[in-house]
């Protein structure tokens, strides 16, 4: 007897057994001695298959699972699926790999009236290459108790630093630092918003020095909240924060922070009016602090903002369709100077500096620096739109900070850590300038199909970039796109990101990426794959070698290479064969959705 779900008279592929019985009421089809043929060619064989002839879910073999990479070599499994209930599953798969030896995986997923969430694990006993055991976990749940009160969780584990490298999918994932785990509770209500946190990281990198490495904070307890002051445009707002953080090198402790604000807000159509004074106070109670200051610190930081802008608009275009607006904003800041130089350095850093960053009272992230400030941020925008449906179709930005006194706080250079020596670490040199960076943007979207985008730091005193990003995109239709982009940052990286995705013939479809660093003068990451797709069947060809940005050893010249082929044959209204690549091709490729990368008529 046989069975396909393909049209009649079209037999690509084919179950052929001694006996199927098809039940249309349960919607189950169950097989004896069953012959799976692709093309007429036998390619898999099972006493017994038990299928669903509709979209309903059931427990039973999946069909296996075929690949090949450099560091586990071929791989084989055959995924069981587990319908347990309707609101929970459970997939087991057992897995062959040539180079290591037997690995189990299991996925169990469950939904609950309040809650969702995911287990994944991967278990490889005794690993033939490194005579040890090998493991992932990864767990996530988010519950709703009640309206306003949620907890969140995602923890993730691996049993050594390699693991990534070892059974990675393409550069992101094996050039994991660190792996995070937070569990956090969440309450929300019309004036506050509180989180309880614990958080930790597994340092995936050991190259990464231990002074270098992310403190864990458990807890952290951060709480806002933002109360109107009766009919008037006043408003009170209040953000505290306390946070124990934790580290094997160099001090720990606790640090507290309550920083409160007053401020009046007038906004209309065309214009808005912020002024606000705040204060920032801070408590420090450490351990193990470093030579020669106090374990126990306390700061005090006034600050005051003006934050205003305008808009205008006008009706553009011949047609006069679109709308254009011209928006400067000015945001002026002042925050007197506080010697900070005894306080630890917990979370805080100096970020890139971008639009966002352009207009925030404090040049650091993290509280343990406060930066003096006697400035005014300066920007310019104008977006163009379309009156009928609201679409941007373009937006550019220009902005730049003027400093009337140069800011005085800085990271510091050179810490001491208890018994490692004093060392030098990256740090923060003296303002010199009057001025920061010249900060630009400009982006065109789908105009004619075509997507544009322009991130510009320019150093005016130095007459140097200091960063850019440019990209392109070509998106005829959902199945087609083409992208173009540049990345640079100074003394950091060059690269040229390149990719496509483009069907090539009725039934063909080609995908592409090539990362190449200039620097370096090598290839990051290529990827190339093809994919034919008829009426009932599909199959799909990705080949993959990048670049790990970590050394394969302690104290390798260069870094690694990966390289892997993936190969997935899907029976359409039936199963598939071999690990999808969709999910990697949709992060690798923007505007890439496998859904879309159908045949052509």
């Amino acid at each position: 007897m046989r069975y396909t779900t393909c049209p009649v008279g079209d037999k690509d592929w084919m179950l052929q057994a001694s006996s199927i019985t098809l039940d249309t009421v349960k919607q189950e089809g169950v097989g004896h001695g069953v012959w799976m043929q692709f093309k007429g060619v036998p390619i898999f064989y099972t006493p017994y298959i038990s299928f669903p002839l509709g979209s309903e879910r059931k427990s039973g073999l999946l069909v296996p699972i075929l690949n090949h990479s450099g560091s586990a070599g071929y791989e084989v499994g055959v995924p069981y699926y587990f319908d347990l209930a309707p609101n929970y599953d459970l997939t087991l798969t057992p897995e062959y790999l040539s180079l290591r030896g037997v690995e189990l995986g299991g996925d169990f997923r469950y939904l609950t009236e309040r809650s969702h969430g995911q287990i994944e694990t991967e278990f490889l006993p005794n690993d033939k290459e490194t005579n040890s055991d090998r493991y992932y976990l990864h767990l996530t749940d988010v519950t709703d108790f009640k309206p306003g009160l949620r907890s969140d969780v995602d923890i993730a584990a691996v049993s050594d630093s390699n693991y990534f490298q070892n059974f990675g999918v393409g550069s992101e994932q094996t050039s994991v630092t660190f792996l995070e785990r937070t569990a956090d509770l969440k309450y929300y209500d019309d004036y506050w918003r509180v989180r309880g946190q614990l958080q930790n990281f597994q340092t995936i990198d050991t190259s990464v020095a231990s002074w270098d490495r992310p403190y864990s904070r458990v807890p952290r307890l951060d709480a806002e909240g933002l109360f109107p002051l009766g009919d008037t445009n006043f408003e009170f707002d209040v953000n505290s924060e306390a946070v124990n953080f934790l580290r094997d090198v160099g001090p720990s402790g606790v640090r507290m922070d309550v920083s409160p604000e007053f401020r009046w807000v007038e906004r209309t159509s065309a214009y808005f009016f912020v002024p606000s004074v705040g204060w920032h106070l801070t408590q420090y109670s450490l351990q193990d602090p470093n030579p020669g200051a106090p374990s126990a610190s306390f700061r005090s930081v006034p600050y005051a903002m003006v934050d205003t802008g305008l808009i205008f608009d006008r009706d553009s275009g011949s047609d006069n369709q679109r709308t254009q607006t011209l928006e400067p904003r000015l945001v002026y800041t002042y925050v007197p100077y506080r010697n900070q130089n005894d306080l630890p350095v917990f979370d805080s850093a100096l970020p890139d500096l971008n639009l966002s960053e352009l207009f925030r009272a404090n040049r650091y992230v993290g509280m343990d620096r406060i930066s003096d400030a006697n400035q005014l941020s300066a920007a310019v925008s104008t977006r163009l739109f379309e009156q009928s449906s609201g679409q941007q179709l373009l937006s550019a930005t220009l902005g730049q900070i003027r400093y009337f006194e140069v800011p005085r706080v800085n990271l510091p250079c050179q810490i001491a850590y208890g018994e490692v020596p004093e060392v030098t670490l990256p740090c923060q040199p003296p303002e010199v300038f009057n001025a920061s960076d010249m900060v630009g943007n400009i982006s065109v979207t789908a105009y004619k199909n075509w997507s544009v985008n322009l991130d510009y730091v320019w150093d005016p005193y130095r007459e140097q970039t200091q960063k850019s990003e440019f990209s392109i995109q070509y998106r005829p239709d959902p199945s087609r796109v083409v992208n173009i982009a540049y990345r640079y940052q100074k003394d950091s990286f060059e690269q040229w990101d390149g990719s496509f995705a483009w069907p090539i013939t009725n039934h063909w479809n080609a995908v592409g990426r090539l990362v190449y660093s200039i620097m370096d003068k090598q290839t990051i990451e290529q990827v190339a794959g093809i994919e034919y797709k008829s009426c009932c069947w599909r199959l799909q060809v990705v080949q993959r070698r990048y670049v790990d940005n970590r050394p394969a050893q302690p104290g390798a010249p260069t870094p690694s290479l990966g390289q892997s082929i993936a190969v997935e044959l899907q029976l359409i209204g039936l199963s598939s064969v071999g690990k999808t690549s969709n999910a990697f091709l949709e992060r690798s490729i923007s505007g890439y959705s496998a859904s879309d990368q159908s045949s052509q008529p």
